[in-house]
């Protein structure tokens, strides 16, 4: 895991999935100039699953609605391989049942479309300074 001094975000890997190219293209460049390294994209669960166990991104960005496995057949996916995955969220379904399976599911936080990348930028720092502190204290 990278240590995160001040506001650096630099050399944190990232896996960015959503169905929508235009979408995943631009957020992808929203967090290239937040100095994020994105070492991977997809457009499908199915995908996505396939690229995080591969690559083991810091941090996975997945978006709920999409063809070919969604974001929740993703994260289950990814939670069997890795319980501790950081995995954001991105969605506009507001849905109650969603909500519940994403919980269920422990997403590592959840956004609502349309987002603010200030806003992510904080949560990725959060999340990852918080696992941090949790692998210190596993290794002490």
């Amino acid at each position: 895991m990278h240590m995160l001094l001040g506001e650096k975000t630099e050399g944190i890997s990232a896996l960015v999935v959503d169905d929508n190219k235009e979408i995943l293209a631009l957020f992808i460049e929203l967090l290239e100039l937040k100095n994020f390294t994105v070492t991977g994209k997809a457009h499908s669960g199915k995908e996505a699953v396939v690229l995080y166990n591969s690559l083991r991104p810091d941090i996975t960005f997945l978006d709920v609605v999409m063809p070919d496995g969604d974001g929740i057949y993703a994260l289950e996916k990814i939670r069997e391989v890795n319980p501790d995955a950081v995995v954001i969220m991105i969605t506009s379904d507001l849905a109650p049942t969603t909500a519940e399976r994403l919980e269920q599911l422990h997403a590592s936080a959840v956004v609502y479309k349309p987002f603010d990348i200030s806003e992510i930028v904080k949560i990725v720092k959060k999340l990852l300074s918080e696992s941090e502190i949790s692998q210190m204290k596993f290794f002490n």
